[in-house]
């Protein structure tokens, strides 16, 4: 299979853009979170954009595969983009407005949006389902972090 190369760096670039623009607006998020009461284990404040940036480029390839995979793919890049909506305003919801629960309901439903995208890239590529799964753990152990955070605080 030939890459298509502007497809793949467009389909790299928004989840990377979406991530960096929720970084800019919640830009001193880390000097919260090291305020924060937090549960053990909770990972240092650097590993976050360390683990985002990665999970990002994972889920731009996974796009990258049900888009040019030659199936119909409508329904699934639109799931990826309500969820890709849902993850940029996590952390405004969590760092910016303190908002810890609503946070928590809103990382379920984020969870939820990338089950079904898993789901549907997996019925339209297996690699993409699978390349998805990081994504989906990372966020489960968010979700912990994000509830005890809020029993904490």
């Amino acid at each position: 299979m030939k890459i298509q190369w502007k497809n793949l760096i467009t389909c790299l670039a928004l989840p990377l853009a979406v991530g960096s623009l929720s970084a800019l607006l919640t830009k001193n998020s880390m000097d919260t979170f090291e305020l924060l009461n937090k549960p053990e284990p909770a990972p240092p404040g650097w590993l976050f954009p360390v683990v985002w940036t990665i999970l990002y480029i994972l889920m731009g390839i996974a796009s990258y595969l049900v888009l040019t995979s030659g199936k119909p793919n409508d329904a699934a890049l639109t799931v990826y983009g309500i969820q890709l909506a849902f993850n940029f305003f996590w952390p405004i919801i969590f760092f910016n407005l303190g908002m810890y629960l609503f946070a928590f309901i809103w990382l379920v439903v984020l969870w939820l949006l990338i089950l079904k995208t898993a789901l549907l890239f997996y019925q339209i590529s297996k690699p993409a389902g699978y390349l998805m799964i990081p994504y989906l753990l990372w966020v489960t152990f968010a979700g912990y972090l994000n509830l005890s955070i809020y029993l904490l605080n």
